[in-house]
């Protein structure tokens, strides 16, 4: 009864064979259907567009920070690589502006063979350090101004000797030789130079119609002679206070191309036979333009790096009639301070007298009418007593850099390319 029972219930349980067959191959096409269905491999635009639309967005931003880093640290290099090849460049550049220098100075000196004797001593290779340079223009027929000059405001002998060693001040009478040299003329200048030791004789055949040329060879030559912060050129009926002068340009000390004197700006003159005629006055415009900004010719400085700008490019810069005008020329288009201070231009008594008794010392005094002090010969030392400087200020005056208010009638023009 038992077995009976059983096989009766698992009968009515059992599935036909064809039927598990048939409901099997189903189930297996039904697998290979869904399963490609599903598991299809997204491709490369696939996979960024859904990125892009899901919540993966944080990923992607994340990844375009750190591009964004490593651009920024990129960016910092090549600004740091930047300014290390400006530095570099600078440094070779300045270099090159030395060795150019060096170059000129040995071909000045060389080929110069009428310097005085007292210069041909100097060590170019180890100069000393001087305060500034000044060249007193002359000419043969000046002797009688010259001795005026040594006998007011420019020291003699000894005391020349210790201004230069003492103060850092060089003084020389400028002038170059005659147009038939070893002349008389020539042997004049020599018998005085071995008298009083204060001549610096250029490779320059003198002509009042070269004195831009003269110029041009004086700082082109003293700035191979001697290393110093200023170069000045003065004219020998000029009466000057060394010591002012000496503290007017150390205000400037830190300026590395400066261009100081009494600035102007006066008529072309195109009419020939009047004085200053100008040749080429075509280049400067319409009839009755004036010149450009410059120094006017009585007294002027430069700093060393204007000198020797000259020195290298001598041979190419342009001369025109007037000296003044020609050294103004030469600086248009550099980097240059022009600075107009007219202590350097005041008149003569009673103009400069009064200046002096309220204080404000001039450092140069001339007339304007005559280009000078007019009849200097006669009338220097009269300026010199009412309008020079205490006779002790040279050996006491502080050249150390100081700085002056906008009262002492000084105009800074600064002048870029």
């Amino acid at each position: 009864m038992y077995v009976k029972n059983r096989g009766e219930y698992a009968s009515k349980h059992v599935l036909p064979k064809k039927l598990a067959i048939l409901l099997c191959f189903a189930s297996f096409f039904a697998g290979m259907f869904f399963t490609n269905r599903m598991w299809m491999v997204p491709d490369a635009k696939s996979i960024v567009k859904k990125t892009s639309r899901t919540g993966d967005e944080q990923h992607v931003d994340c990844d375009m920070k750190i591009v964004l880093k490593n651009e920024d640290n990129s960016s910092r290099g090549i600004s740091g690589s930047q300014h290390s090849i400006e530095t570099v460049d600078k440094a070779i550049s300045d270099l090159e502006i030395k060795l150019m220098a060096a170059r000129a100075e040995r071909e000045t000196v060389m080929k110069d063979t009428i310097i005085s004797e007292d210069l041909k001593n100097v060590e170019l290779t180890s100069r000393r350090k001087y305060l500034m340079v000044i060249g007193i223009n002359t000419a043969f027929s000046s002797r009688k101004r010259r001795d005026s000059v040594r006998a007011t405001w420019m020291p003699q002998g000894e005391k020349l000797k210790q201004l230069e060693e003492e103060r850092g001040i060089i003084i020389r009478f400028v002038i170059g030789h005659s147009s038939t040299s070893g002349g008389i003329l020539d042997k004049a200048i020599e018998a005085e130079e071995s008298m009083h030791g204060d001549f610096l004789r250029l490779q320059h055949v003198e002509g009042y119609l070269e004195l831009s040329a003269k110029t041009k060879t004086y700082f082109a030559t003293a700035v191979s002679l001697w290393d110093a912060e200023f170069y000045v050129k003065v004219d020998d009926d000029v009466h000057v206070n060394l010591a002012t002068l000496g503290m007017t340009l150390a205000e400037h000390r830190k300026k590395p191309r400066v261009y100081i004197g009494c600035m102007k700006s006066g008529p072309v003159l195109a009419r020939k036979g009047v004085k200053y005629h100008e040749p080429e006055y075509w280049k400067f415009g319409e009839v009755g333009n004036k010149y450009f900004r410059h120094a006017t010719g009585q007294l002027y400085a430069i700093s060393k790096d204007l000198a020797t700008y000259i020195l290298i490019n001598q041979d190419v810069l342009h001369k025109y009639a007037n000296e003044d005008v020609s050294l103004g020329s030469w600086f248009i288009g550099l980097d240059v301070e022009h600075v107009d201070d007219r202590r350097l231009c005041c008149g003569t008594p009673p103009d400069c007298e009064w200046k002096a008794q309220a204080g404000n010392i001039c450092v140069a005094s001339f007339d304007w009418k005559c280009s000078g002090i007019c009849r200097s010969v006669e009338r220097i030392m009269e300026v010199h007593e009412r309008c020079g400087e205490d006779k002790n200020a040279l050996w006491t005056a502080n050249f150390v850099q100081t700085t002056r208010s906008s009262s002492s009638g000084k105009i800074h023009m600064r002048v870029q390319a």
